[in-house]
């Protein structure tokens, strides 16, 4: 794994190799490295393009995906197929620890910038409500989202938030691809609905 990663724009083809991902899981939850290894070849450049979409730089993106594949190694004997497809799991992860460098990042920023600084925006950013408002939003989304039937509402975080396109999400939940865009479409109008009176509120 010390070799240089590089995204990769090709189609994800193993996606087709479900069954293969998940013994190579069940192999790594017994401790096995080469397991690790051969699921680090088949994955870890689809997994750097997921990194990359979030964090934006190339360097950031490599060390993601050094720390997905360690969650890996030492969390391989929690996944289970009732929770989604390998793909699936290793979607959740690279997101979660892309975004957590987004957060580490944003904080040594914070941190160096000079006293005052944050005031100093506060005074300027105009309605001190309005973070306020924006943390009622977005939890008025989330709520949104958590009304939508779980096939909608997955395949909708996977594009929006995980940055896949929809040929990756027919992939990693292993639905035809016009199921996906029609799982897509549906739960967009149900979210237009249901976010109409907070927009219109705004």
């Amino acid at each position: 794994m010390s070799r240089r990663l590089v995204a990769s724009s090709a189609e994800p083809h193993m996606f087709s190799r479900g069954d293969e991902l998940t013994g190579l899981l069940e192999r790594i939850a017994r401790g096995d490295g080469g397991a690790l290894s051969a699921l680090y070849d088949a994955t870890s450049p689809w997994v750097h393009g997921i990194a990359f979409r979030i964090v934006r730089e190339t360097f950031a993106a490599e060390e993601v995906v050094l720390d997905v594949y360690l969650q890996v190694w030492r969390k391989a004997g929690d996944y289970s197929r009732l929770r989604g497809s390998p793909e699936a799991w290793l979607i959740s992860i690279a997101r979660t620890r892309a975004v957590d460098r987004l957060r580490a990042r944003a904080s040594d920023r914070k941190r160096e910038e000079p006293y005052g600084a944050n005031l100093d925006r506060a005074a300027d950013s105009g309605d001190p409500a309005q973070p306020v408002l924006e943390a009622e939003r977005r939890s008025f989304i989330e709520r949104a989202l958590g009304s939508l039937p779980a096939d909608q509402r997955r395949s909708i975080e996977l594009a929006y938030f995980g940055g896949l396109t929809h040929v990756e999400i027919a992939g990693a939940l292993g639905a035809p691809l016009g199921t996906i865009k029609t799982r897509i479409r549906l739960g967009m109008c149900k979210l237009r609905e249901l976010l109409g009176p907070a927009e219109e509120g705004r």
